[in-house]
């Protein structure tokens, strides 16, 4: 009896060991490696570095929008969560969709939405002062995040109890007390876990800084692209990274906190639905289309104007080469959207072994040993065998797999300019000189999209009850036939919701790419799009509002498909 369940267990421990090879492998090569060069690199320069005066105005200016915009997106997406608590299921399942959208579009055509609006009101991109440029730049972090507080508040705002805000209100106290010292108590873990993340984006934000802010507006990842790319200045730039990095760290650490703080908060089962207040979700609604309609309908309008009026004269030259370009913008959206499906295939593949790799197998009473000696029980006399854990308890692989989760999240957290100033520092030389090859380019999008798929498939596949498996077990099923007839129909929607995300991310990433190969096969539908937005001309211009549209479009179809798949909406992935 004992020798079958020693070999399972081995089998299992085994199976785990080979799920987790693949991910461990890739990212050790594809992110860890690099990392560690920029950190090498980082550290020779560190000292020159911290006693530059204009590197002290970079590093303040980087934590000070950040700060700025965390408060923005706060002040208008705490009343949008109160309205959206107070939906329609159907219609709060709608909204969060449409919400969903600006989250993930491409930094360079958010970029392109909001040049769009000054060029559409007068205010071209040579008139704008300084302070204009700092307003755009926070309005557009408030068009990112706007989603993250929205969904994340608001959702958990919808499952707080209202019978307690009614009891406050009869016993005499007014909206803004009950508010106060009923409703915010029990906000408060959402928030900080919103307002953490919101922080780390704005903090890390690169492509609207780049295109919005110029020179003259500089930010930590800014610096790092122009030292790197323009300047040659390695050191500089590993250096920066470093400091990066190590502000990252500690905001991911904080963001952890939050989310968890906010995942043991209780809320009252027996929950009851807001009072509806339709002033309050009339006025947010006309705040949600300025903030977030009016930049996207005047990118659409801007894409069809043309001198004689309007058409789709811009959209068929996106065909036509251009001098700034390798390669024409519709070469690069077929570039883009070959590398967002490989990039996807890599990245699901990876992230579906981690996943399991993560979650492991828990210990069954169909995989246990049952002990020779009996236990008396006190209640009538009998005995009952006394059920020891097998051997993949005490293989003490529960750390291991802890530990495994955390390195597989920290792709996340990293910037992706610092994972692609790695690869420009480190894939250049044997045996891993990958830099010029042009899989390279879906490999790095692949690396930024796998935690998305990581973090949509661990809770699920943890959420499956452990007696369906022990059913299995029972009924003869290896563990590989157990997960292929139990795990896989579960979590398959799951997998589709990270493959969505995956190639969402892949699509419209810029970070990264800005520092791999430029050649005419690897040019990418963002790299063009920024590359045509710093070009002078109407005409460039309007090919650049059509390709902006082109990514827009694909990026929310990318919404729809996750929106429908999703089981649950406290999160956005």
């Amino acid at each position: 009896m004992a020798r079958p369940l020693r070999r399972r267990h081995a089998a299992a421990s085994f199976g785990w060991v080979l799920a987790a090879a693949a991910p461990l492998a890739f990212v050790a090569v594809f992110f860890a490696y690099p990392v560690l060069t920029v950190v090498g690199d980082g550290l020779s320069g560190l000292g020159d570095l911290l006693g530059r005066p204009a590197i002290g105005r970079v590093l303040w200016f980087t934590v000070w929008q950040a700060v700025a915009s965390t408060a923005l997106t706060l002040a208008v997406g705490i009343p949008a969560a109160a309205a959206l608590a107070r939906l329609a299921p159907r219609t709060r399942r709608l909204v969060r969709a449409v919400i969903t959208v600006p989250f993930v579009l491409p930094t360079v055509v958010v970029a392109g939405a909001f040049e769009a609006v000054f060029d559409r009101f007068g205010l071209d991109e040579g008139a704008l002062s300084l302070h204009h440029t700092v307003w755009a730049i926070l309005l557009a972090h408030v068009f990112f995040n706007y989603a993250v507080v929205v969904r994340t508040v608001g959702s958990w705002w919808a499952g707080l109890d209202g019978r307690n805000a009614d009891a406050a209100a009869l016993l005499g106290a007014t909206p803004v007390r009950t508010f106060r010292h009923v409703t915010w108590p029990l906000l408060r873990p959402a928030v900080a876990a919103a307002a953490a993340v919101t922080f780390l984006f704005s903090f890390t934000s690169f492509g609207v800084i780049l295109i919005l802010g110029g020179p003259a507006r500089a930010t930590v990842e800014t610096e790092i692209y122009r030292y790197a790319i323009t300047r040659l200045d390695f050191e500089t730039a590993s250096a920066l990274a470093l400091c990066q990095l190590v502000a990252v760290a500690a905001l991911v650490t904080l963001a952890g906190v939050a989310e968890r703080r906010r995942s043991v908060a209780r809320r009252a089962p027996g929950r009851t639905a807001p009072r509806r207040r339709h002033g309050l979700i009339a006025v947010n609604a006309a705040v949600a289309f300025g903030l977030l309609g009016v930049p996207i309908l005047t990118l659409v309008e801007r894409a069809f104007a043309t001198g004689e009026g309007y058409g789709v004269a811009n959209f068929a030259a996106l065909a036509d080469r251009v001098q700034m370009l390798p390669a024409s913008a519709l070469a690069a959206l077929q570039h883009s959207l070959g590398f967002a499906a490989l990039a996807t295939l890599i990245a699901t593949a990876v992230g579906s072994l981690a996943s399991a790799a993560v979650v492991g197998s828990r210990p069954s009473t169909a995989g246990r040993r049952v002990a020779v000696e009996r236990e008396p029980v006190p209640s009538h006399g009998a005995v009952r065998p006394r059920v020891r854990d097998g051997p993949f308890r005490r293989h003490g692989t529960a750390w291991l797999r802890r530990l495994f989760d955390i390195g597989l999240t920290l792709p996340l957290g990293v910037s992706a300019v610092t994972v692609g100033l790695g690869m420009l520092l480190a894939l250049d030389t044997p045996p891993v000189n990958f830099r010029t090859a042009w899989w390279i380019i879906p490999v790095a999008h692949a690396l930024v999209g796998m935690p998305f798929v990581v973090r949509t498939l661990v809770p699920t596949l943890r959420s499956i009850d452990n007696r369906l498996r022990e059913a299995a077990s029972v009924l003869g099923a290896s563990p590989l036939r157990t997960r292929r007839e139990v795990d896989v129909p579960i979590a398959s929607r799951a997998v589709a919701v990270g493959a969505a995300f995956a190639f969402a991310v892949s699509l419209g990433e810029f970070g990264a790419t800005a520092f791999l190969p430029r050649r005419p096969d690897t040019l990418t539908a963002p790299l063009a799009l920024f590359r045509l937005l710093g070009t002078p001309g109407a005409t460039l211009r309007g090919q650049a509002m059509a390709l902006a549209v082109v990514l827009m479009a694909a990026t929310a179809l990318s919404v729809l498909v996750i929106e429908g798949l999703r089981r649950t909406d406290e999160s956005l992935f």
